[in-house]
């Protein structure tokens, strides 16, 4: 794995799985399945060797933004891109990383519109060179109650945002994701209103640990995790960071976002990491790590308020009852 050519790894990102472990690994199963286990482990191996495929490198320097490098162990590849919600997919965890494989990430445009001076229509590509690459390895808390931590390749959503210039009127910032029914088998569901819409405030928005995402372990990102743009917000549940972003919109209004439309009272407009606000229907104050020993059974952690990002973004929400605003 190259998370940084001709630069040396810092210990940290030496903690993440190399890229020929995994290719040994799938080498092994291979030959296994080929011999006395029989014809079911091939099949099982050779799903497996799909899942693993790789995409391009994509180098990038360490951020510098305070919060921006926890010091905790990253989730290995593996798993980060095997267990996954994207319900566009499917709804089950294996489900993205078995059927984003339709997703067609070139061409692919990104629109900004509403309030701005200057709006623009993106190529990918163009995106990828608005601003130099950060490494950046965040906690990720899904809303579920598991978390993950994952060094992600982007960089600030503040950056477009203040290439498009925001008129006084832009108070909140609205993400529309891809819906093509050709390349996603999920969206034949009614689990949610598509396109998938997400959005914050501004003022979140423009809070530089707000990232703009094009990989995650040292390559592009893949299908499953949101190819080839996608929007990561450390300090709110992982479904505030919608994937696959083909419009970005400038508003004045809050917008009503997929999940705020479909069940308003379970998942709220902000949906800042809050282990003192419960779902309805479960706690939030411990979370399960992905991957680590002991799997279902292993101990939960304490959850973290704003998923510990709290000395970085807790000014954004002075004075607010964040349990009325949740």
């Amino acid at each position: 794995m190259h998370l940084m050519r001709h630069r040396a790894l810092p210990a940290i990102v030496a903690e993440i799985t190399p890229r020929e472990v995994y290719e040994g690994r799938r080498e092994w199963m291979r030959r296994l399945a080929a011999g006395a286990l029989g014809a079911g482990l091939a099949a099982w191996a050779a799903r497996d060797a799909r899942a693993q495929a790789r995409v391009a490198a994509l180098s990038a320097v360490r951020s510098a933004v305070a919060g921006a490098v926890t010091v905790e162990k990253p989730t290995s590849r593996n798993d980060a891109t095997t267990y996954n919600n994207f319900y566009e997919f499917g709804t089950d965890k294996s489900d993205p990383s078995r059927h984003a494989h339709t997703l067609k990430t070139r061409p692919w445009t990104v629109a900004v519109e509403g309030e701005v001076k200057k709006p623009r229509l993106f190529d990918i590509d163009a995106l990828l060179k608005l601003a130099p690459m950060e490494e950046r390895i965040y906690r990720l808390r899904c809303v579920e109650g598991w978390s993950m931590v994952i060094p992600w390749i982007g960089w600030s959503l503040a950056e477009l945002i203040r290439s498009v210039e925001p008129t006084a009127n832009a108070k909140f910032v609205e993400f529309v994701t891809l819906a093509d029914p050709a390349q996603m088998p999920g969206l034949r569901s009614s689990v949610l209103d598509w396109p998938y819409t997400e959005a914050l405030r501004i003022d979140e928005a423009m809070h530089p640990l707000a990232l703009l995402a094009f990989g995650m372990y040292g390559e592009l990102l893949p299908p499953q995790n949101g190819a080839p743009v996608r929007l990561v917000v450390p300090w709110k549940y992982g479904f505030k960071s919608a994937k696959a972003i083909v419009k970005i919109r400038f508003v004045d209004r809050q917008p009503q976002t997929a999940w705020v439309k479909a069940a308003a009272q379970e998942y709220g407009f902000y949906s800042n990491v809050n282990p003192g606000v419960d779902h309805p229907r479960w706690s939030q104050a411990t979370e399960r790590r992905i991957g680590e020993e002991g799997g279902i059974f292993a101990k939960k952690r304490t959850t973290l308020m704003f998923n510990g990002y709290e000395a970085q973004v807790g000014q954004l929400y002075a004075g607010m009852d964040l349990a009325k605003h949740f």
